[in-house]
């Protein structure tokens, strides 16, 4: 179906999603949370990771309407920011509304920004979400490129902060629980379909270890302290790889990383977290 230029600036249909603490806790397992951050895992005095923003969002994201139809093999997730305003609940209702924010014909596909506001059952805005959806083989309809060059490069020095995190080979199986039901993640046949060697980690699921690494080397473990963070992907996670996430301190409360595996793939770059100091 051929994108329709005319949905760009249009706010979408709301989505709802109600969660318990069981979902919190199912989502930090999911991200690779465990007995050294029991905040996140135990329900006793639990905390919601900050990148559990993107689970309430998640359906909206996909909430393309009619500006575009496409196959669900040929979806890559490009990018992904988050922004926090307020602690997120432990449990509770949370209302989300897209808005298709731009269209950029990229030639070989399509990348259409969705930006989401998710507020709670008050109406008090809780955190927004920007996500780019690259569309392959949906380009050349005529539309602006975008932007284009580096962001967020890190500095020509050795990071201040390194963290590795292993996935564990049955991650992917563990973080769809939290929503994300695609079979690229599960099915092996299907993710050679879509032209990999066996399912791999949802992005998403690699945003949330790099999210508990800024989180554990700057904020101290504390949610409260995480304002924003931003990624672009850049390469695959294999379940059972490690994580490493490097970071730089650019100026205070600005953090700059990339995060690569053992293959020295970087998984995630132009990648950025404001934090409060």
């Amino acid at each position: 179906m051929p994108v329709n230029l005319s949905y760009v600036g249009k706010r979408m249909e709301s989505v709802t999603h109600t969660y318990d603490e069981r979902d919190v806790m199912l989502y930090a397992l999911g991200v690779g949370a465990g007995p050294d951050e029991l905040q996140f895992v135990y329900q006793r005095d639990l905390k919601v990771l900050p990148t559990f923003a993107v689970i309430p969002a998640f359906p909206a994201m996909l909430n393309l309407g009619g500006a575009m139809e496409v196959n669900p093999v040929m979806v890559l997730h490009g990018e992904q920011r988050i922004e926090l305003h307020a602690p997120i609940p432990t449990s509770g209702t949370i209302v989300t509304t897209p808005t298709i924010k731009a269209m950029y014909d990229k030639g070989k596909g399509a990348l259409v920004l969705v930006e989401t506001e998710s507020v709670d059952a008050k109406g008090k805005l809780l955190f927004r979400n920007t996500s780019g959806i690259f569309a392959r083989g949906e380009g050349g309809f005529g539309g602006e490129r975008g932007p284009s060059g580096p962001r967020n490069v890190p500095p020509n020095r050795a990071p201040d902060k390194s963290i590795a995190m292993p996935t564990r080979p049955d991650q992917a199986l563990l973080y769809r629980l939290s929503g994300d039901m695609n079979p690229l993640h599960a099915d092996p046949e299907f993710a050679r379909m879509a032209g990999y060697e066996r399912p791999i980690l949802h992005g998403l699921c690699t945003f949330g270890f790099a999210g508990r690494a800024v989180l554990r080397a700057w904020c101290n473990d504390d949610p409260a302290r995480l304002k924003s963070f931003e990624v672009r992907f850049s390469g695959v996670v294999y379940p059972g790889e490690t994580i490493t996430t490097d970071m730089w301190q650019i100026s205070p409360g600005k953090i700059v990383l990339t995060a690569k595996t053992e293959r020295g793939e970087a998984v995630l770059t132009g990648a950025a977290a404001e934090v409060a100091t």
